[in-house]
């Protein structure tokens, strides 16, 4: 009876463990622009971020495009009837973007969760700060990273375009910022 409990249990903890972090975990760093807000910590080799937004639609957030969209790591995410859905996406062009899983990459993202309540999608992940995913450009806490907000109009689809967006440049070791657009 006890190695029943205990296989029973076992992935529960591994379960509630990932999904849990986000939940409990005080951020170092925040960055409010209008109606969305982009919080994170440094940790190790991992970046943890909390992407909250007034809209019943997805959040993202992007990393290091090279010119507009085009390069940059997308990590987008929304929920649907109280299930998380996050995705790791690739700026294939200047004006959009496509699934890493689509372009030869992966989905790194971990210790994913989030919430829906009163018109606030509240979305969180982990990511590393250095990827073996060659879509993804590394991330370098000393240095400036240029982060791209946006967020959807109230559609849960990650076709849906976004209603807002900005552009800042980020020391993510410091929380210094500046909003370029």
């Amino acid at each position: 009876m006890k190695r029943f409990v205990f296989w029973i249990m076992l992935p529960a903890c591994f379960l509630w463990g990932s999904s849990a972090f986000g939940a409990t975990h005080e951020f170092t760093h925040t960055l409010k622009d209008g109606p969305m807000t982009f919080s994170w910590t440094v940790s190790g080799e991992s970046l943890h971020v909390k992407l909250t937004g007034k809209t019943t639609g997805w959040v993202g957030v992007g990393f290091n495009p090279e010119k507009m969209m085009k390069g940059a790591n997308f990590i987008m995410g929304y929920v649907k009837s109280g299930k998380v859905k996050v995705t790791d996406h690739i700026g294939n062009n200047e004006r959009n973007h496509k699934a890493d899983t689509k372009s030869g990459g992966k989905n790194n993202t971990t210790d994913i969760a989030g919430s829906e309540k009163g018109g606030v999608t509240e979305i969180y992940f982990t990511i590393p700060l250095t990827s073996e995913d060659s879509n993804d450009t590394d991330l370098d806490p000393e240095g400036v990273t240029t982060v791209l907000l946006g967020m959807g109009g109230g559609r849960d689809s990650f076709r849906s375009v976004h209603k807002f967006r900005s552009v800042h440049q980020v020391t993510l070791s410091t929380g210094a910022s500046e909003k370029v657009k």
